[in-house]
């Protein structure tokens, strides 16, 4: 057992701390913004909560992470009540958050000069994947870091791998984001396609899905795409953000993201009708306006 400390209890932390402690069996600590949702984990778990990330990080082995963009990241570090302030030397800190290359190697270089270790480890597999605790995890760590570490994380998670040094984690996870992004774009477009032509969709799906073109996307959302349901998971704003990662960095490193950047303004006209918080299967939505 370890002692362990969550920072963000958001719709993917909130249940990622949940498993740390019961299938972990670790000691948790955790931090979130909105303070009563703090109390209400550390009452549904039986476990304690910080006022501050300073606070929750102060003498833990490991400290977790998951907010919602580089800002939010930097300051649960860096601020002035941030976790990098009182966590122990040779801790270590992994970051959960869906964030940049960059943020991660920057928060990697201050925790050297502090003296612990940094991971970046963003997620893949939806709110679903982390209530039942089945996340994708790419890890971007030096190997010593990542061998400690790597039995922890997977309390929450199916699969953690490391991708290479801190940022690739990241890196690899801007590549899930944009094979998402073409997939659902793809399924959305042959679901319009059907409907116009007449065709039965769910009997189309069912063969579809056990051929070339079957995807999770497609065994997963088009019963509620079908419906016109789009309440189940990531949402379109989150998606816009982590496109707009993924495409700033194509910039940085010259890749050509013709397909990204189309998608990208697919989501935007999504917001435009009032879905942004709506699941990134809603790509149909606008074919359907």
């Amino acid at each position: 057992m370890a002692k362990v400390a969550f920072i963000g209890l958001g719709v993917m932390g909130y249940p990622m701390a949940g498993h740390l402690r019961t299938r972990g069996e670790h000691e948790v600590t955790v931090y979130n913004r909105t303070i009563a949702k703090a109390q209400a984990w550390a009452q549904e778990f039986k476990s304690s909560f910080a006022a501050t990330p300073a606070e929750a990080a102060q003498g833990q082995d490991y400290v977790f992470c998951c907010v919602g963009n580089d800002d939010d990241l930097r300051e649960v570090t860096l601020g002035e009540h941030g976790a990098f302030h009182t966590i122990s030397k040779e801790a270590i800190f992994i970051d959960n958050t869906t964030a940049s290359a960059e943020v991660a190697r920057e928060l990697d270089k201050e925790a050297r000069k502090r003296g612990f270790h940094f991971i970046d480890a963003p997620v893949s597999g939806g709110q679903a994947g982390a209530v039942n605790g089945v996340l994708t995890v790419m890890c971007g760590a030096d190997e010593a870091a990542f061998g400690k570490a790597k039995p922890v994380i997977s309390a929450y998670a199916r699969s953690v791998g490391l991708m290479g040094a801190v940022g690739n984690g990241q890196l690899a996870k801007m590549m899930n984001q944009i094979c998402i992004a073409g997939i659902v774009q793809g399924l959305a477009e042959a679901i319009h396609f059907g409907k116009c032509a007449g065709l039965d969709i769910q009997t189309v799906i069912d063969v579809l899905s056990k051929g070339a073109a079957g995807s999770w996307q497609m065994e997963n959302r088009t019963p509620t795409m079908i419906k016109g349901e789009y309440e189940f998971g990531f949402a379109a704003d989150w998606m816009r953000k982590d496109l707009k990662i993924c495409l700033e960095e194509a910039d940085r490193n010259g890749a050509t993201l013709a397909l990204t950047a189309l998608v990208d303004q697919y989501y935007k006209d999504v917001q435009k009708l009032g879905g942004g918080r709506w699941d990134t299967s809603s790509l149909l939505a606008r074919l359907e306006k």
